[in-house]
């Protein structure tokens, strides 16, 4: 007889399989918010918990992912005791632990500290989508992912397997983090996911003798760059050593000092964040899988949506107008009408486009005149990937992408083939 309670994950325990990323969402989560920078060692963790529990403070409800597999910190900093595996649904979900009123998984809760991950990129992978969608969350208004540093598999696999509702930039004040997070909020743009804020960690240190200000990494670049990118800046978090000595002691700053200069300062970035999302301009079509010769799946047409001033980048629709014309319609209220041959010869991916040098690999005479899609999936907030009759299915069409396209051909400017 299969016992009904919960069971214990093996620490040893792979990833059940799972699908390639294609815009899969995580239901009962309101918002996904990504705590990242293209640099290590600016403090992402200990933002991403003290924001986690200051957005908890509030009233929200609220889970955390530690999404460096291979650096897994958010246990400890929590004073989360790991003294086994977690215990898991009857259906294999791992039960989260709770702490501080916010829900964690991590790495770290599979592993201890002298058993490191040693994994490659699709691992990597399998273990990143284990963490967000393998776990019973329940309703959650807030997933916050504390994301490693970098813009590889990890970004990457987020930003395509979900629809993050947006990402916080972390850096510091010095000029070669400036630098490094411009180029991690970049990442984030390309992938159309919103860039909620800046925020500027170990700014001003106040000395707690004399009450004398020091700028130890110097001051006022983080709020710099967010009015060069046009960002809202959150907030400067000071270089205060009770935040590091909350981390380490399980006890964020947030919990052990709430009427702390610091706290006080996340808890206003909190109270942004929760404003900037209320108001922001997110994707409104939920993630799909679309079905096009059946039309099962099929996205939908959100006229009502639209507006003057709406995202010229953001669906409000797909639709199959006929069986050689996908039609997509825009946040603005423009719609658009593609060849679905066209799209095919369209294809960018690594086996049409010589990544490199730009180059066609692609023969449009190759290309059967019915060529059809099979299935249409959405990826991220940023994609579509098509699946075609003839059996290619690597390709990956951004939103910008398509809007241009379409544009360059109703202008004439692109051979017709």
């Amino acid at each position: 007889m299969t016992p009904s309670g919960p069971k214990r994950i093996p620490v040893t325990a792979t990833p059940a399989p799972t699908p390639e990323p294609r815009g899969d969402t995580v239901p009962g989560i309101a918002h996904i918010v990504a705590v990242a920078s293209g640099k290590g060692g600016v403090g992402k963790s200990t933002v991403a918990v003290n924001l986690a529990l200051a957005l908890a403070s509030s009233g929200h409800r609220v889970g955390l992912v530690d999404a460096d597999i291979h650096g897994p910190s958010i246990p400890g900093m929590l004073g989360i005791v790991v003294d086994g595996p977690p215990k898991a649904t009857p259906d294999g979900r791992m039960i989260p632990p709770e702490r501080y009123g916010i829900k964690a998984a991590s790495m770290g809760l599979l592993r201890s500290d002298d058993n490191p991950a040693i994994v490659r990129g699709p691992m990597v992978t399998k273990y990143l989508q284990m963490l967000v969608g393998q776990v019973d969350w329940g309703q959650l208004d807030y997933l916050i992912l504390d994301l490693p540093p970098g813009t590889g598999d990890t970004q990457l696999t987020l930003a395509q397997s979900l629809q993050l509702s947006g990402a916080i930039i972390v850096t510091t004040p010095q000029d070669v983090s400036l630098k490094i997070a411009r180029r991690g909020l970049r990442m984030f743009e390309t992938v159309q996911v919103p860039i909620v804020g800046i925020v500027e960690n170990m700014s001003t240190f106040t000395c707690p003798h004399c009450g004398g200000d020091s700028d130890v990494f110097g001051h006022g670049g983080g709020e710099q760059m967010s009015t060069e990118l046009g960002v809202p800046f959150l907030g400067a978090i000071p270089l205060d050593a009770n935040i590091v000595l909350g981390g380490d002691s399980g006890t964020p700053v947030v919990i052990d000092r709430p009427d702390s200069a610091a706290a006080v300062t996340y808890r206003r970035i909190a109270d942004n964040l929760h404003s900037s999302l209320a108001g922001s301009d997110t994707a409104v079509l939920q993630p799909f899988i679309w079905n096009w010769d059946t039309g099962a799946g099929a996205p939908l047409w959100l006229d009502g949506a639209c507006h003057p001033g709406g995202n010229p980048l953001i669906p409000a629709g797909f639709a199959k107008r006929d069986d050689r014309t996908l039609s997509v319609l825009w946040l603005d209220g423009h719609s658009d009408n593609l060849d679905v041959r066209d799209l095919r010869i369209m294809c960018r991916c690594a086996a049409c486009v010589e990544e490199m040098s730009g180059r066609p690999l692609l023969d449009p005479a190759s290309i059967a005149v019915d060529v059809a899609p099979r299935t249409i999936t959405s990826v991220g907030n940023y994609a579509i990937n098509i699946a075609w009759s003839d059996g290619h299915d690597t390709g990956i069409y951004s939103f910008e992408y398509l809007r241009s396209s379409a544009s360059s051909r109703a202008a004439g400017t692109v051979e017709d083939v």
